[in-house]
């Protein structure tokens, strides 16, 4: 509901194809602190906006790194999937890139959309109806090496 080009947020510098958000995010928390220092009601009076110009210039980051993979590829068949894909914005660049690129985007109806997260509970659930419970030694690891 805000205009996506209120706020200008530099992009990040990220080498090839490869992404990483952290300086970005880092970037928006020091815009936002100065902006509250300035005036403390300036996120409730300018919360669309603010969240319009971050999904503006996160989309805009995603449909570049898209091009180059294209262009380094010749792969012009593009598709998305998950909770990402629910996107309006996303899903509306990706339908532009047909026109503008030369592109054939895939782009699942919205009702298809789920999150990760959402097969996780599922499963969670499902494992919970039949006990299935893993004991309290066991260390969750996001590195883990099979």
């Amino acid at each position: 509901m805000g205009n996506p080009k209120a706020y200008s947020f530099t992009r990040p510098k990220v080498e090839g194809l490869n992404f990483s958000f952290s300086g970005f995010k880092t970037a928006v928390l020091y815009f936002i602190q100065r902006e509250v220092k300035k005036n403390p009601n300036f996120i409730s009076e300018n919360l669309n906006d603010i969240c319009a110009s971050i999904q503006y210039t996160i989309i805009g980051i995603l449909i570049d790194k898209l091009k180059l993979a294209s262009k380094q590829t010749s792969i012009t068949h593009i598709a998305i999937g998950g909770g990402v894909s629910a996107n309006s914005g996303i899903r509306k660049a990706l339908k532009e890139g047909e026109q503008k690129f030369g592109w054939t985007t895939y782009v699942p109806k919205f009702e298809f959309t789920t999150d990760n997260a959402g097969m996780i509970a599922i499963v969670g659930y499902l494992k919970y109806l039949e006990s299935d419970f893993a004991t309290g030694d066991i260390m969750a690891s996001a590195r883990l090496k099979i």
